[in-house]
């Protein structure tokens, strides 16, 4: 029963900040990469942020600097710190996990909307 649950989204003014945590289901399972990505009206989907196992990140070069990404492994969980959000950030952000044998799981999608 492998769940993704992401929760954080919400409205915020631009220049605000925000944190999106996704959470798997359970400890057992050993994940690998972890990231996330948004997708907004009339957009393709875009990497956010990467994450290895070993800590070493990706960011897109539209939020670096703005946006951190961060996992606690004993938790099983991604989180995103986002600050100097940007009305362009406004997406549906999803998290992608790499379980080992299992494949790839994406989360539910949580709305981030920044108003100018």
């Amino acid at each position: 029963q492998v769940q993704l649950v992401e929760s954080g989204g919400g409205l915020v003014q631009a220049g605000g900040s925000l944190r999106l945590s996704c959470a798997a289901s359970g400890s057992i399972f050993l994940i690998n990469t972890m990231g996330w990505y948004r997708q907004a009206p009339g957009k393709q989907r875009e990497l956010v942020a990467t994450i290895t196992r070993g800590g070493s990140t990706n960011h897109a070069d539209s939020v670096k600097g703005r946006f951190t990404i961060s996992r606690d492994n004993a938790k099983n969980t991604v989180y995103l710190q986002m600050t100097s959000l940007k009305p362009e950030d406004t997406a549906v952000y999803y998290c992608n996990v790499e379980f080992r044998a299992l494949g790839d799981y994406w989360g539910q999608g949580t709305q981030v909307t920044v108003s100018s």
